[in-house]
């Protein structure tokens, strides 16, 4: 069964987007970075292993009192986002990260880690306020962030290949993405 994770206000979630797969069954899957949706919440009512990782001990104890609510369990752990030992290499089905790893600082060493538990062809997920939106005429694209080809080039030098990108957020009143989402595959082993 799929979970209803949810990338970001007012745009579609999984069960249009359909790019974590179907976790049921006990599949591993992670939320990096507890999101305001509280994902890893919807990856154990869908039978998943839900993993959540967040380094902010409020959120954590946020998402054991929720998971508590409805009645899931959901492994919480409180560290670095780019510190994943206490996952087992090679276990983890799916990693998503909604809106939370857009200002992580070694976006090369998260990457890593999220490869080294990531079992192979298996999808990194990932969502972020979309980086046009931060383009006015005294800044310029890519001064305010990571670009969509910088987000490519480290994700292609940790062994990710993207497969999937979503420009969401557009319409009548919004004429510039607001969302982007990438689905990168693990490559190698």
């Amino acid at each position: 069964m799929a979970a209803n994770i949810i990338y970001g206000a007012g745009i579609a979630d999984e069960t249009e987007l359909k790019l974590c797969g179907d976790v049921s069954g006990a599949k591993r899957a992670v939320e990096l970075g507890i999101s305001e949706w509280f994902n890893s919440i919807e990856f154990a009512k869908a039978g998943g292993r839900a993993i959540a990782v967040d380094p902010d001990a409020d959120v954590v104890a946020e998402m054991r009192r929720r998971a508590d609510a409805a009645e899931v369990t959901v492994q919480c752990l409180q560290a670095d986002l780019a510190d994943l030992g206490d996952i087992a290499s090679t276990s983890c089905d799916v990693v998503v990260a909604a809106q939370s790893i857009l200002d992580v600082h070694d976006l090369g060493r998260l990457l890593r880690q999220v490869h080294r538990v990531l079992k192979p062809s298996t999808p990194f997920v990932i969502s972020m306020p979309h980086p046009f939106l931060a383009v006015e005429p005294t800044r310029p694209y890519g001064t305010a962030g990571r670009t969509i080809g910088q987000w490519f080039t480290a994700l292609e030098r940790s062994n990710f290949r993207v497969d999937h990108v979503k420009e969401l957020g557009v319409g009548p009143t919004q004429p510039i993405p607001t969302t982007l989402v990438l689905r990168a595959q693990k490559e190698g082993s």
